[in-house]
């Protein structure tokens, strides 16, 4: 059976739901379908006038939005190659990923583009500033005139990627057609159920990064959905108020998120309720409970079925909690290269852990000689993965086996009936004294249940020494009444408290105070090798 074309997706959807909204922007303009329609068009004459072909590559730079999304609808409708770049890059490095994937246009907003102004960028024949797009005024189209040529092939380029690299160096991760195909079928078949034409959805996650381009943009568009792009920072107070006005059916966030409005709105609403002490009591508990997972509901909008977190693990803690309150947690892992899904998990709460068992399309297995207790690099390949990096062969050769298969950097175990446990990256692996394997996020979904520990990393130092580095929550304390002598104090017994939960070759020496927060990428980790 032949497999669907992408372009010929995006094609009927627009003319399926021509009057119906499409993309908004959180207390902005909104778009029909229709509207994306005529800016496509308008795009695509654009595209003409400076000689673009099909297969040439088109950036995209700027703050997730409704025009960043049509632009690259236009991208993609037309047959180019789309090379999304985060706004967290400096000016110099954008230029340079300019550069290095040859594009000959580059879709900028008004505040990128000022910072630009004095890099040389070689093949780009125009900026186009995001800002400004908008619906022609003159003119008009139906949608029976709206017929988008379908890409020649599933494995023809479709997107350079850069990632944002937890070493510094970010590498043109090359996705060919097929990916997006698999990714929506996986989409589909995991959350099809809930979100259909019509659904609103609110995108929280840039969209230059592949986690919010496929699942809060891709999917959701070839799904129907109206996607309203939050735009800004995704505080708690923020995004407490946004999800009581869009109400979704499925919240997609990075674990950040999900830590920072569990501890800053749902555990003081527990605790003023005055209810938390008769939550565990027998018989009554569950009623409790049930009372309070509506009440907590509501802050999310009150229609959510799935909070799906990704990127990095869930603190436990966390997760324990919102699942006791009968929180719909989901969790997904996956990878730039893979454009993004490997697993998905759509039971937390039968399931902890796990991050679930491999999509439709995609085939996983571990580097080790016992995949179900020995912990080995995690493997994957299948409808989803790259053809490789941009103009990086040595690197493509060394992510990308003979076989296929796809080398993640990440070490984890199987268990018998498929589910993926993971145990950390295989390069923050650290060696105890007594060659003992060492996984420092272990030990640091510990620690961030402690007292004032806003977020952790565990390093080695040159003598052997395992060392927390740890930025506390100065807010919290400062509402407690606490001086930075009181924190450094509750820290030394944070020490202890950790040390009696971990095994003794994890046991850390100290934890040292990091006043700031720590840097970190898009999907909102800390990037480790700063701090090394």
């Amino acid at each position: 059976m032949k497999k669907a074309s992408l372009i010929k997706l995006i094609e009927q959807r627009i003319r399926v739901q021509w009057n119906d909204l499409s993309l908004s922007d959180y207390q902005g303009d909104d778009f029909t379908y229709a509207d994306v329609a005529h800016i496509i068009h308008h795009c695509h004459e654009l595209f003409r006038e400076h000689g673009i072909r099909r297969g040439d590559r088109i950036a995209l730079c700027g703050i997730g939005s409704a025009r960043w999304s049509v632009a690259f609808m236009a991208v993609m409708t037309y047959g180019a190659v789309a090379v999304p770049i985060l706004t967290n890059f400096t000016p110099s490095q954008i230029a340079n990923l300019v550069d290095h994937s040859e594009s000959k246009l580059l879709f900028v907003s008004h505040a990128i583009d000022n910072t630009l102004g004095s890099f040389e960028m070689s093949q780009i024949r125009q900026r186009i500033i995001i800002d400004n797009l908008r619906e022609p005024v003159s003119m008009s189209m139906n949608p029976e005139e709206i017929e988008y040529a379908a890409e020649s092939s599933g494995e023809s380029m479709c997107m350079i990627n850069y990632t944002s690299g937890t070493t510094g160096n970010s590498k043109g991760v090359v996705l060919p057609y097929r990916a997006f195909i698999g990714n929506y079928e996986s989409f589909l078949d995991n959350f099809g159920k809930v979100v259909k034409q019509g659904t609103p959805h609110l995108s929280i996650l840039p969209l230059a990064h592949m986690y919010g381009l496929t699942l809060e943009l891709i999917c959701p568009f070839l799904s129907g959905c109206h996607v309203t792009f939050l735009g800004r920072l995704a505080s708690p107070t923020v995004l407490v108020q946004a999800l009581s006005q869009i109400r979704p059916r499925v919240l997609m966030s990075v674990p950040l998120v999900i830590d920072k409005l569990t501890k800053q709105k749902l555990i003081p609403m527990i605790k003023k309720s005055g209810l938390e002490s008769a939550s565990k009591w027998p018989i009554v508990g569950a009623l409790v409970r049930s009372y309070l997972h509506h009440r907590l509901m509501k802050v999310l909008g009150g229609r959510v079925k799935h909070i799906v977190t990704g990127g990095a693990a869930l603190n436990p803690s966390v997760s324990k909690l919102l699942l006791s309150y009968g929180f719909p947690l989901s969790e997904v892992y996956g990878a730039t290269e893979c454009a993004p899904l490997i697993t998905v998990l759509m039971d937390k709460k039968n399931h902890p852990g796990t991050c679930g068992k491999s999509v439709k399309g995609m085939e996983i297995r571990i580097d080790s000689s016992d995949a179900a207790n020995i912990p080995g690099e995690i493997l994957t390949r299948g409808v989803n993965t790259m053809t490789g990096y941009y103009k990086n062969p040595q690197v493509t050769s060394e992510a990308l086996d003979a076989d296929g298969w796809y080398h993640t950097g990440d070490n984890g175990v199987i268990d018998s009936e498929g589910y993926l446990y993971i145990k950390g990256r295989k390069k923050n692996m650290l060696l105890g004294a007594n060659g003992q394997n060492i996984y420092p996020e272990e030990i640091e979904q510990v620690l961030d249940t402690m007292l004032l520990v806003q977020e952790s990393i565990v390093v080695k130092r040159n003598n052997g020494q395992l060392v927390a580095l740890v930025h506390p929550d100065y807010k919290e304390a400062r509402s407690l009444g606490l001086t930075d002598e009181h924190i450094e104090n509750i820290m030394k017994l944070n020490t202890v408290d950790v040390n009696e939960l971990v095994p003794s070759y994890e046991h850390i020496h100290h934890i040292e105070i990091h006043e700031e927060e720590f840097e970190k990428t898009a999907k909102r980790t800390i990037k480790r090798y700063l701090y090394k």
